[in-house]
């Protein structure tokens, strides 16, 4: 029996075609798929006897393990509860991308393999299988990946039910896999990702600000600290709102005082708070006790990276919200300008920390 090819468009996918294609999978079929990479084959990996098959279609030792396709960052947590910045780094940067990450799984003792790819087939077909994803190349073990449909047909048409014909694939050369069981990543395969671009990235010194709008306070110490971090490009400054729903500029307060130091924050976008912002960030500054306890609602485990901003500065007399600094949203130009020189003064001690 040939194996039915289905042609779908790479930058407008029928969704009627992935839906077929994924209930194949669901059902224990193979399918072969497009990635920018190379085309891979997917099986469904809850399904024993189709991953069996899948492992006979390889000619794959049994002890050797498959990768999963996933759609989305956030899925990763489903997989894995590793909390290291570093991966958090890695996918931020390199996701959706020709990147896999070996990470331990939640089950004791063992590991997975985890890469969401930047293809618009790829990554609608992983969501529409609802189900978790096996996704090695197209090709026989040791055998060159097929980096087009034809070229995959060539070596297994008959041992896979159906194939998606997306086109070429972009890149041509398998993703990059990086080991992240061990205390520094370590790339096990080389591919379009080189060691030297791992280590830049997960070296990196990753700082979060974090209020409500991210159109005041939060935006004050994210622009001041980069000024204070020009030339030190191993140091990202963010800042983000707990209760942001779009992006919107900076108030024109917030430009207004920055201005006067000569900060330019015109072009500023309010941020959304986000899980794996704050699992990337080696330290997490907040504004207030109730900020902080939104952050560790969404994810307890940064609790030891995240500080009060205060708590760097000497509290004055008086000053309202104790260990809070308060939002100056709506008021007078010089209730700006106070929130600033407090922000500055903490600032002055953080950037020693870092």
């Amino acid at each position: 029996m040939k194996t039915e090819i289905i042609a779908v468009n790479p930058q407008y996918p029928e969704l009627n075609k992935i839906a077929y294609c994924a209930r194949v999978v669901r059902q224990g079929g193979l399918v072969i798929f497009p990635t920018e990479t190379v085309y891979g084959i997917a099986a469904d990996y809850s399904n024993p006897k189709a991953i069996k098959r899948l492992k006979e279609v390889k000619k794959r030792s049994h002890d050797k393990p498959f990768s999963v396709l996933i759609s989305q960052k956030g899925l990763i947590a489903n997989y894995t509860s590793i909390v290291d910045p570093k991966l958090f780094k890695l996918i931020d940067a390199y996701w959706p991308g020709p990147l896999t990450v070996v990470v331990p799984l939640k089950e004791p003792g063992k590991t997975i393999g985890l890469r969401m790819p930047d293809h618009l087939i790829a990554l609608k077909f992983a969501e529409e299988c609802q189900c978790p994803v096996a996704a090695p190349s197209a090709n026989e073990q040791g055998e060159k990946p097929a980096t087009t449909c034809q070229e995959a047909i060539a070596a297994l048409d008959g041992q896979v039910d159906v194939a998606i014909d997306g086109g070429p694939s972009k890149l041509g050369i398998g993703s990059s896999v990086v080991d992240l069981t061990q205390e520094r990543p370590v790339l096990l395969r080389e591919g379009s990702i080189s060691q030297a671009d791992i280590d830049k990235q997960v070296n990196k010194r990753i700082v979060l600000f974090v209020c409500t709008g991210n159109s005041c306070r939060s935006v004050m110490a994210e622009y001041t600290l980069k000024d204070y971090m020009k030339g030190r490009s191993e140091v990202e400054v963010f800042s983000a709102g707990t209760g942001v729903f779009f992006p919107t500029s900076a108030s024109a307060e917030t430009i207004a005082v920055l201005k006067e130091d000569g900060i330019d924050a015109t072009r500023h976008l309010s941020r959304p708070l986000s899980s794996i912002l704050l699992k990337k960030a080696d330290l997490i500054f907040v504004m207030t006790r109730v900020h902080r306890q939104q952050v560790l609602e969404r994810v307890p485990d940064v609790e030891k990276r995240v500080y009060l901003l205060r708590e760097f500065v000497n509290i004055p007399s008086g000053f309202p919200g104790e260990i809070d600094i308060p939002d100056p949203i709506g008021k007078a130009h010089f209730e700006y300008k106070e929130c600033l020189t407090v922000i500055k003064e903490a600032i002055s001690k953080i950037k020693e920390l870092i």
